[in-house]
């Protein structure tokens, strides 16, 4: 049964991810506290399926003001294919100065790290997003396919794949296809570097959260209304925390 094949294979792939990234998990835990604990962002980016991790990190219930997502709508898709469709994605994403132009709309500086998503790590917009950030003085975290980077020539014109431009890569652990599931035919179905990076990221907001908590520092963090004892105001008050917080000075 191939929902069972997918079943097994999230299954081998959440134990490879605890197995060999949760060292690295940790380095990028501890860089996350520390940016926050002074003050910084640690900014969220990525295009195409690599938005979602972007957009589930903050504002997500369990996470908690000092992530903040960069987002841009070019950078995803609203049709499949016509006007805001894939092939117009597809296309963008892969247009070196783009991501730059973009990424000036933020002050980087050395109290801040940036998380780059992306499973192939070989376009240019999330390689152009670490070089930026990394030029600026920001500690840049990479959360992709290690294997896909190995196996394919960087296109870019540094030279670089994603892994190339982090300071702390974080292997998905999922093949360069993606896809899980042999159904009979060349290509397999099934993706899993969605499963992955939210696996990776939950971790990523947990392991931050416990560390800062360990310094006694406060986290704002946004609650679901449906928790008993949780004012009707608290996520009132946590989105004026985060909106004081993007326009103090560093």
């Amino acid at each position: 049964m191939s929902a069972e094949n997918y079943f097994q294979a999230v299954d081998g792939l959440l134990q490879r991810i605890k197995g060999s990234q949760s060292e690295n998990i940790g380095k990028a835990a501890q860089l996350f506290a520390d940016c926050i604990e002074k003050g910084g962002w640690v900014y969220l980016f990525g295009s195409g399926h690599s938005v979602i991790p972007v957009l589930d990190v903050y504002p997500r219930y369990g996470s908690f003001v000092g992530f903040r997502p960069l987002m841009d709508p070019r950078l995803m898709w609203f049709n499949v294919v016509g006007p805001g469709g894939a092939p117009e994605l597809l296309w963008l994403e892969r247009q070196e100065g783009y991501v730059r132009n973009f990424l000036r709309n933020w002050d980087f500086s050395s109290k801040d790290a940036l998380v780059v998503y992306s499973h192939g790590g070989m376009n240019a917009a999330p390689i152009e997003a670490a070089l930026y950030a990394r030029e600026h003085g920001a500690r840049v975290v990479a959360v992709t396919s290690v294997a896909n980077q190995e196996m394919n020539r960087p296109k870019h014109s540094s030279g670089k794949s994603l892994k190339d431009a982090a300071d702390i890569v974080i292997d998905n652990c999922v093949p360069p296809e993606d896809s899980l599931v042999d159904v009979g035919q060349p290509e397999k179905v099934g993706a899993g570097s969605t499963f992955a990076v939210i696996t990776i990221s939950m971790a990523l907001v947990s392991e931050t959260a416990n560390r800062l908590r360990r310094e006694g520092y406060h986290l704002d963090t946004f609650v679901s209304p449906n928790v008993p004892g949780i004012g009707p105001d608290h996520n009132e008050q946590v989105f004026n925390t985060y909106r004081r917080r993007c326009y103090q000075p560093k």
